[in-house]
C-alpha cells in the first residue's frame, strides 16, 4: 500500500525538520492534543512504505548534494588547465574592499594536476610480485588446537 499525498508531505516536512510531531501537526490540523499527535506520527512512522519514502529521498538529495566522481575530476581539469577564476579581495581605499576574479595560482594547478595523475596512477611504481610461489590449503588441522 503506498502512501498519500499527505503522507508524503508529512515525510516531507520531517526531512527538513526532524520532528515527526511537528511535521504530523502541519498537515493533520484536526488533531488538537500534542500527545494524540506524538502517537499518530510514531504509527505513521513505522509504516514500511513511510520508511522506504523516507530512505528514497534522502537518497536524491545525497544524489543532488554530494559531487560525484564526473563532477570532481571535470573540476580539477578546470583548475588544472586554468579555466577557473578564484574570488579574492581587493582594497578599494578607507577600508573599503570588492571582490574581484583572478587566475588561479600556480600551485593550486599543480596540486590538482597531482590529484589527477593520482587517480589515473601516472606516478605509482608497478612492482611485478609474480614469483610463481603455490599457495597451498591445509584443512586438516584438528579442531583442538
Amino acid at each position: 500500500m503506498g502512501l498519500s499525498d499527505k503522507q508524503k508531505a508529512v515525510a516531507d516536512e520531517y526531512i527538513v525538520t526532524l520532528d515527526k510531531t511537528k511535521s504530523y501537526l502541519k498537515y493533520y490540523k484536526s488533531v488538537k492534543k500534542r500527545e494524540t499527535a506524538y502517537a499518530a506520527a510514531s504509527r505513521l512512522f513505522e509504516k514500511p512504505a513511510m520508511k522506504a519514502y523516507i530512505e528514497e529521498r534522502m537518497k536524491a538529495l545525497d544524489e543532488e548534494m554530494i559531487a560525484q566522481q564526473r563532477e570532481v575530476l571535470r573540476f580539477l581539469s578546470a583548475v588544472m588547465r586554468g579555466e577557473t577564476k578564484e574570488a579574492v579581495l581587493i582594497g578599494q581605499g578607507n577600508g573599503r574592499q570588492s571582490i574581484g576574479d583572478i587566475d588561479v595560482s600556480m600551485k593550486d594547478r599543480i596540486r590538482a594536476g597531482e590529484l589527477l595523475g593520482k587517480r589515473y596512477g601516472l606516478w605509482t611504481e608497478k612492482v611485478d610480485l609474480d614469483g610463481g610461489v603455490a599457495i597451498t590449503f591445509i584443512e586438516d588441522v584438528p579442531l583442538d588446537d
